[in-house]
């Protein structure tokens, strides 16, 4: 129970940084970090970002899996409400039931991803592989994003966003749980800000439902591939994934129809 509180709790602070963060950033063609970094409200939600990881942290110390991680997914559920507070609206029901549909499909494939057990080992060869895929999946989906509608662009911007820090994730428990290398450290930060950055674009384009949905998605998912691809890791089977798989995308589909377009805000 105090897993589950804790994680709740953590989920709500990931949830308000995120909003801070896109309210500051909506309506700027290229958002730059430096510009955004003398914003303090973007500032706060970095800072409730971290809280947010930290406390989820503690909590998969004090609790299994199978509990922390269907809190974490909340986040996107109190996103949508905080978002449309900042924006001056209330979201709309259509909206929350997207949301919900997201939610519910992404606890379904995050659960039934099988438990990996033994040291995670990766060589230099693999470090230079997963940048590479990362970064090309970024890129080519950088270049769609430039020829999509709106929420279209959200998405595949967030999307981006999401391959770069699932990533991260993955390097990051290389060298926690198994494989230590100083330039794997100096490597650290190349995917995560890029990251951070892909994910400004896609909070300045609008729709910000869409957008930190397709971010819980896409970072989760890509961590699971490249555990695959890369550490040997076992992918979930049979036909349970699917249909969550399937949840996830018709929610994103009908997010990106019932999101709405947030009014644009001057950066300069």
């Amino acid at each position: 129970m105090l897993a589950a509180v804790i994680a709740l709790v953590g989920s709500l602070f990931f949830a308000l940084g995120a909003a801070l963060q896109q309210f500051e950033a909506v309506g700027t063609a290229k958002p730059g970090l430096l510009a955004l970094l003398r914003r303090p409200r973007w500032l706060i939600g970095g800072v409730s970002i971290l809280a947010g990881g930290g406390l989820h942290i503690v909590a998969l110390g004090l609790g299994p899996l199978t509990i922390v991680q269907p809190m974490g997914v909340a986040s996107l559920l109190f996103a949508l409400p905080i978002a449309a507070t900042l924006h001056g609206r209330r979201p709309s029901r259509k909206e929350l039931t997207a949301a919900g549909v997201v939610a519910a499909g992404l606890i379904g494939l995050v659960l039934l991803v099988p438990e990996s057990h033994g040291p995670t080992y990766l060589s230099p060869n693999g470090v230079l592989t997963l940048l590479g895929v990362a970064g090309v999946a970024a890129v080519l989906l950088w270049a769609g994003s430039r020829a999509a509608s709106p929420a279209g662009r959200a998405a595949l911007l967030a999307t981006s966003s999401g391959v770069l820090y699932g990533a991260t994730a993955t390097l990051v428990r290389v060298l926690v749980d198994g494989t230590w290398n100083w330039w794997y450290l100096l490597a650290l930060p190349i995917p995560a800000l890029l990251a951070l950055m892909m994910l400004q674009r896609a909070y300045a384009v609008g729709h910000f439902g869409v957008s930190f949905a397709s971010l819980q998605i896409a970072d989760p998912l890509t961590a699971v591939a490249f555990g695959a691809l890369l550490l040997g890791e076992p992918l979930p089977t049979g036909v349970l994934p699917v249909a969550a798989a399937a949840l996830t995308a018709a929610g994103t589909v009908a997010l990106a129809r019932t999101s709405p377009l947030e009014a644009h805000r001057d950066l300069a």
